[in-house]
């Protein structure tokens, strides 16, 4: 890439190419820069500015093939409640309506109906957050819906073949007073309301999810309270028709601080791609990893993903535990 990112967001656009938005620097600051991947050329290029650096925010492709970037930090650690448009006809950024409330590493999910569902994350003073909004489009406006059962940073959230959407672990506090969740719970649209669904059969955050093609959602890695003492190898399948979940085959390395980089391929295999220095294939036919040819070398944290074609990943950032945000980027293919 063209600067150090970590913490930022990748989303791939209608026409093949990827927007990667924001994120903090190899000196720390928060980038309110966006770029352009073009995959013919396999070169980045900067795009329009955002009106404000943003790091551990959300980016949503929406049905008008627009992206809407909402929330996280401001380059002085304060909790953001604007959102901006990203138009990839014109590379700018304009205003959209604020959220109802300041929140930062929260997720976004875009509905079957072309509204985002935004939950959870942390609010002014550190305040964990239960609460969920809705975005329509339409309207460019935020409006409150049903909360969660409990307040929730670090969880997943991954939309469901009927419509409903999966929110699934993640913790509340700090240190000492950290309550990490094996719990789940279900946003159901014609209602606006969440409903507890199964546990997990363990509890843990910073981990990743993706819907599988037979409607299954596959949850792998994460961490206990030791962070990253604690690395999840397990893995786990939520069936929808039953609400449970149960264990699925190990990973070969535990990883954790990958929500985003997990993603289905066009066969239908799982591509678990950062938190570690190896990426891994799942197969769904058989409930088994398998370690892809070469290294990342970093082992990448709160990097960015996006499929490009049908069988490659583009990853992009992210830090190591001994090092600053990176300005690499790797081309995956399973």
């Amino acid at each position: 890439m063209l600067l150090p990112r970590a913490a930022h967001t990748e989303t791939a656009l209608r026409d093949g190419r990827v927007l990667i938005v924001g994120g903090f620097g190899d000196a720390g600051g928060d980038e309110a820069s966006a770029e352009l991947y073009h995959p013919r050329g396999g070169r980045f290029t900067f795009t329009g500015r955002m009106s404000v650096g943003r790091q551990s925010h959300t980016a949503t492709l929406l049905a008008a093939g627009s992206v809407l970037v909402a929330g996280g930090y401001d380059p002085s650690g304060r909790r953001l409640a604007t959102a901006e448009l990203y138009d990839p006809a014109t590379g700018r950024f304009s205003p959209t309506g604020s959220m109802r409330g300041p929140r930062a590493d929260h997720t976004a999910t875009l509905l079957t109906d072309g509204r985002v569902l935004v939950t959870g994350g942390t609010g002014p003073g550190f305040t964990f957050l239960a609460t969920a909004e809705i975005y329509d489009p339409r309207t460019g406006t935020f409006s409150a819906t049903g909360s969660m059962s409990v307040p929730r940073e670090s969880a997943t959230a991954t939309l469901l073949r009927d419509g409903r959407v999966l929110i699934a672990g993640g913790h509340a506090g700090r240190h000492a007073d950290i309550t990490i969740y094996a719990s789940s719970e279900i946003y159901d649209p014609a209602t606006g309301r969440f409903t507890r669904s199964g546990d997990m059969t363990i509890p843990r955050h910073k981990h990743d999810a993706v819907r599988l093609n037979d409607g299954r959602v596959l949850i792998v890695g994460g961490s206990d309270a030791r962070d990253d003492h604690g690395l999840y190898a397990s893995a786990e399948l939520f069936d929808p028709s039953t609400d449970t979940f149960s264990p699925a085959g190990s990973l070969l390395e535990g990883r954790y601080k990958m929500r985003g980089t997990s993603l289905l391929l066009a066969d239908g295999t799982a591509l678990v791609c950062c938190g570690a220095a190896r990426a891994e294939a799942f197969d769904p036919a058989t409930d088994r990893f398998s370690a892809l040819s070469g290294n990342l070398g970093i082992g990448p944290l709160f990097a960015a993903a996006a499929r490009i074609g049908s069988r490659s990943v583009l990853v992009t950032g992210g830090y190591s535990l001994s090092g600053p945000a990176t300005n690499l980027a790797w081309i995956l293919r399973g």
